[in-house]
C-alpha cells in the first residue's frame, strides 16, 4: 500500500513563538504523525532576516519571500505567528484562497477584522484556528467555540495580559511604585521597551473583543471595547484596596446585559480577595466564565512565552491536520445572535473612588449629596489623615459604591472635582462583584 501523502506546512514568522513551533515540529515528527495519521512536513519558514542564526532550524527552510511561500503548490496548513495586521491579513487570505487551512496567533488582526478571515475560510472550505491568540497556553478558545455551545455564557472575566499582572502583583506584594516595577519587568523581559500596548490595556482589549465575539455569538471588534490601562494606579491605591479586602487587577470583562446587549471593557478593577482571579500571581493569565447551566469555570496558566504559546499553536495544527485527513472542516464563525454592544455610559458597575478633601464639618454631606444627585448610592466610606498635611486639616477618602451606570458615576466625579473642598486628584476604578 502506498503511504498517504504528507501534509505540507508553511510557517510565517520565526520569532520567540515561531522558532519554538518550528523546533517542536522538526523534533516531534513521528509523534505528530501518530496523532494525525499523516506526516506533517514543514516545507518553509518565512523570516525577515535570513542571516540571523536560528539553532535547531535548517537554514534551507528559510525564505524572506512570504508571498511565494504561501503560494507554493500543495500547501495544506499555514501557521501565522508574525503578528500585525499587514502583511499578515493578505498572506492569510492568499493561503485560504489557495486551499490551505490557517492557524494564527494574531489577536490584533482577529479583533480588527476577524469576520473577513471567517468569510474567506468559509468560502474556501478551510479551517481557521487561533487558540494561541488570547491566553497563550490556556485552552479557552476551544471551550467557548465548542465545549460550551450547548450552554449560554453570561459573563467572561479575565486576566489576559501577563505584563500588567506581573506589575500589579509586585505592587501588591512589595508595595513598589508602578514605575519601579515596570523597569523591573523590562529588565526581566516581561515588558517591551515600549510597553504601551500592555500597560494601556490595548493588548487585553483585543483579546476581550475575541472572547466576547465567541461567548455571545456576535461580532465584537476592537473599537467596541471600553479600554483603560494601569499607568495611573498608585502604590497608595493598591494599599487601600488591600485594606478594604480587594486586589487590583487589569480585568477584561464581557457580560450579557438584561436587555440582551453586550458590555465589553478592560479596566483596572478591585477584585474581592476571595475571588479566584485575585490569587493569579506573576505573569500568569486566567479566564473566569459564568454560564447558565455549567455555572462557574476558571482556566489558568502561562499566558505568554515561546514554549507555552507554541503548545497552543501546535494543538490547533493537529486539529486542523486531522480535519484535513478526514476531509472535513471545523467550526466557523458563530454570529447568529448579532447582539448590540451596550453604550458605554449605560454599563453598570460598582466603583471605588478615592479623593483628598479638607477635613471640615459638612464635607462628607456635600459629597454624599453629589453622589445622590446622579443616582449613585454609597456602600462604604473609609477616611484617614491626608499624608503631608497637618493633622485635622486634610483627609483622604476611599468610597465604595453600589452598582451605578458609568455615565452617572463619571458625572458625579466631575461634580466632585469642581468642589473647593476637594484638594487632590480623584481616582476612579471599577469594583468586581
Amino acid at each position: 500500500m502506498t503511504p498517504a501523502r504528507p501534509l505540507k506546512v508553511a510557517l510565517l514568522g520565526c520569532g520567540v513563538v515561531g522558532s519554538q513551533v518550528a523546533r517542536q515540529m522538526l523534533e516531534g515528527g513521528d509523534e505528530f504523525q501518530a496523532r494525525v495519521g499523516r506526516r506533517l512536513d514543514l516545507v518553509g519558514i518565512s523570516v525577515r532576516n535570513l542571516a540571523k542564526d536560528r539553532p535547531g532550524i535548517d537554514a534551507a527552510l528559510l525564505t524572506d519571500d512570504a508571498a511565494e511561500l504561501v503560494a507554493r503548490k500543495g500547501i495544506d496548513l499555514v501557521i501565522e505567528v508574525m503578528g500585525g495586521v499587514e502583511p499578515a491579513r493578505s498572506l492569510i487570505l492568499a493561503a485560504m484562497a489557495g486551499g490551505a487551512s490557517v492557524i494564527t496567533a494574531n489577536k490584533q488582526l482577529l479583533a480588527q477584522d476577524g469576520p473577513t478571515l471567517y468569510e474567506a475560510a468559509a468560502e474556501a472550505g478551510v479551517d481557521l484556528y487561533y487558540e494561541a491568540a488570547v491566553a497563550g497556553a490556556i485552552p479557552i478558545i476551544r471551550p467557548l467555540r465548542e465545549s460550551l455551545v450547548g450552554d449560554e455564557v453570561t459573563a467572561v472575566k479575565g486576566i489576559v495580559n501577563g505584563t500588567t499582572n506581573f506589575i500589579l502583583d509586585k505592587m501588591t506584594t512589595e508595595g513598589s511604585s508602578f514605575d519601579e516595577v515596570l523597569a523591573e519587568a523590562q529588565r526581566l523581559g516581561y515588558a517591551e521597551d515600549d510597553p504601551t500596548a500592555d500597560v494601556e490595556g490595548l493588548d487585553a482589549a483585543a483579546k476581550a473583543a475575541i472572547l466576547a465575539s465567541l461567548a455571545f455569538h456576535s461580532r465584537v471588534n476592537l473599537d467596541d471595547v471600553d479600554c483603560e490601562g494601569i499607568t495611573t494606579v498608585t502604590a497608595d491605591d493598591v494599599a487601600t484596596a488591600a485594606e478594604l479586602g480587594y486586589v487590583i487587577k487589569l480585568l477584561a470583562r464581557c457580560a450579557l446585559a438584561p436587555d440582551n446587549s453586550i458590555s465589553v471593557g478592560v479596566h483596572p478593577t478591585l477584585v474581592p480577595a476571595n475571588h479566584p482571579l485575585a490569587n493569579v500571581s506573576g505573569a500568569f493569565n486566567a479566564v473566569f466564565i459564568e454560564s447558565r447551566h455549567a455555572g462557574q469555570l476558571m482556566f489558568m496558566g502561562p499566558g505568554a512565552g515561546g514554549a507555552p504559546t507554541a503548545s497552543a499553536v501546535l494543538g490547533d495544527v493537529i486539529t486542523a491536520a486531522r480535519n484535513r485527513v478526514r476531509g472535513v472542516a471545523g467550526p466557523g464563525e458563530s454570529s447568529y445572535s448579532a447582539r448590540p454592544v451596550t453604550p458605554r455610559n449605560l454599563v453598570p458597575s460598582r466603583f471605588y473612588v478615592a479623593l483628598s478633601v479638607d477635613d471640615e464639618p459638612g464635607v462628607l454631606a456635600k459629597i454624599a449629596a453629589s453622589f445622590a444627585r446622579y443616582q449613585v448610592s454609597i456602600q462604604a466610606v473609609r477616611q484617614e489623615s491626608e499624608p503631608g498635611r497637618p493633622l485635622g486639616q486634610g483627609a483622604r477618602l476611599a468610597i465604595l459604591t453600589h452598582a451605578a451606570r458609568v455615565g452617572d458615576m463619571k458625572a458625579a466625579v466631575e461634580d466632585l472635582a469642581a468642589m473647593p473642598e476637594v484638594t487632590g486628584g480623584i481616582t476612579l476604578m471599577r469594583v468586581e462583584g
